[in-house]
């Protein structure tokens, strides 16, 4: 019986044969998909590995508590109509009863970006309700947080995040990681770190440091309207310190929590993709 079958399993069905695909090595993407889009992870790579950058005057994208979960980070439930996925979908023609789910489209990244931090039970300490909300500190203006992190990086701004304690349980999503590089954000300064999604962080290129113990934002008096400034002084090592300097006039000592050789490696290629892809190309 096990023969049989597999003898047979290789040569398909009618339906599966009859299926039009295109021949070659490489994917023919479809632009007008909405379900799979190339995402643009490659797209300023260099070969060479170049300097780490400096993270320098960055704005708070958002100012978070306790136990902000991948869910509240990167929400697979489904499309709010009034979100920016949402007006992404509308925009190409999609009605709402075929909005779907995060996690039915989370081959493409225009939506997944769009639904980075879009749970509404999320609360944003720079925003005045729950929800996924958050303060445009230039203007002055609270809006969707994608809208804001879209604003800042057409200004120039680069991102960071704040949190509390256990910022990022839950399951291991990678579009946690992967929606907040899309965002912008180059560090996250938290209290402390589900293990895992500290790993898919620094898989991403984004800097995890974590406050010294007994210190938060609450107790440093950050309130995330600042903007902040990341030195690190001489060679990354495994766990070295750095320097947050505040234009508020703060300044404090957190622990880069680049926590083993191969971290330091993944973190200054820009993430364990370009990483990898170093490696086939040598």
């Amino acid at each position: 019986m096990f023969k049989d079958v597999y003898d047979r399993i290789a040569k398909g069905t009618d339906r599966w044969n009859s299926l039009a695909a295109p021949e070659g090595q490489l994917y023919k993407w479809d632009e007008k998909s909405t379900y799979i889009h190339n995402p643009p992870f490659f797209q300023t790579m260099t070969k060479e590995i170049p300097d780490v950058k400096k993270i320098e005057n960055a704005y708070c994208l958002g100012n978070f508590g306790d136990s902000i979960t991948t869910d509240h980070i990167s929400p697979a439930g489904n499309i709010s109509k009034t979100s920016p996925a949402a007006k992404y979908l509308i925009e190409r023609g999609i009605d709402a009863k075929e909005f779907n789910s995060y996690g039915a489209r989370r081959g493409n990244d225009e939506i997944m970006a769009r639904g980075t931090f879009a749970n509404v039970r999320i609360v944003n300490k720079l925003a005045e309700r729950p929800g996924p909300k958050t303060l445009h500190v230039p203007s002055g203006t609270e809006m969707e947080i994608f809208d804001a992190a879209a604003k800042y990086q057409s200004e120039g701004h680069q991102l960071i995040i704040l949190a509390g304690q256990e910022y990022g349980s839950g399951s291991s999503r990678d579009w946690a990681a992967k929606g907040p590089f899309l965002q912008g954000v180059k560090a996250v300064i938290a209290q402390s770190f589900e293990r895992i999604h500290r790993s898919n962080l620094l898989g991403m290129g984004i800097l995890p440091l974590q406050f010294n113990a007994g210190e938060s934002a609450d107790s440093l008096g950050l309130t995330g309207k600042e903007t902040f400034s990341i030195e690190l002084e001489g060679d990354l090592k495994v766990a070295m310190a750095a320097k947050v300097v505040s234009s508020s006039g703060k300044s404090f000592s957190c622990k880069v929590r680049l926590d083993t050789d191969p971290e330091i490696s993944y973190y200054k290629n820009g993430g364990i993709l370009p990483y990898v892809l170093r490696k086939l190309i040598a």
